[in-house]
């Protein structure tokens, strides 16, 4: 099983997270974020994943710090879980639909962290929580999985469902690229290398 269990404290967060890529779905989730947990519910049902996540932070001052240390901390157990990355595909692309909005995202598990977020159209707020947080997050997640991420949202209206399509295709885009692959020998790299 290509699982790992990370544990993060700070002053600011308590983050714990037991995360597996070789998965049905199946997640327990309690961040203290409602939005964030519904989010991760849906990578982790549309990954394949099973994960359960918690997460203790200063909501009382706003979402920011537990938002972003989850970031860390799942980045962190995807990379471990992936270890040396023998027989991965490595590259994921996933296109999803969610009623009015179309989101892409594309994966290179290269060991070359960056985040290239092409979305222009998300308002402040969804509920109580702070849109902007949606890049503090992925940014946090690609630093620390060490992968490139490429989120393009094509179009849309509704900002919950474009979130909504940008998380169920960065889950669809790292069960591609996660995928073991018969026909890979070693690593997909000319370099002979992935970590």
């Amino acid at each position: 099983m290509r699982q790992a269990e990370i544990k993060r404290n700070t002053n600011e967060t308590k983050v714990a997270i037991n995360f597996s890529l070789d998965g049905e779905g199946k997640s327990v989730i309690d961040t203290g974020v409602p939005f964030m947990d519904h989010m991760l519910d849906l990578f982790i049902k549309h990954g394949l994943f099973d994960g359960e996540i918690k997460a203790d932070g200063d909501t009382h001052i706003d979402d920011h710090h537990t938002t972003e240390d989850i970031g860390i901390v799942l980045g962190q157990a995807v990379k471990e879980a992936l270890g040396d990355k023998k027989g991965i595909r490595r590259y994921g692309n996933a296109f999803v639909p969610m009623d009015d909005a179309l989101a892409q995202v594309v994966i290179d598990c290269s060991n070359r962290p960056h985040l290239e977020l092409r979305c222009d159209s998300l308002k402040e707020k969804v509920g109580t929580f702070d849109t902007e947080l949606v890049e503090e997050f992925l940014w946090k997640f690609a630093l620390e999985s060490r992968m490139n991420v490429h989120v393009i949202v094509h179009y849309g209206k509704n900002t919950h469902h474009i979130i909504e399509a940008i998380f169920k295709a960065l889950a669809r885009a790292l069960d591609e690229a996660t995928m073991i692959d018969p026909r890979v020998k070693g690593v997909p790299s000319t370099k002979g290398l992935l970590t």
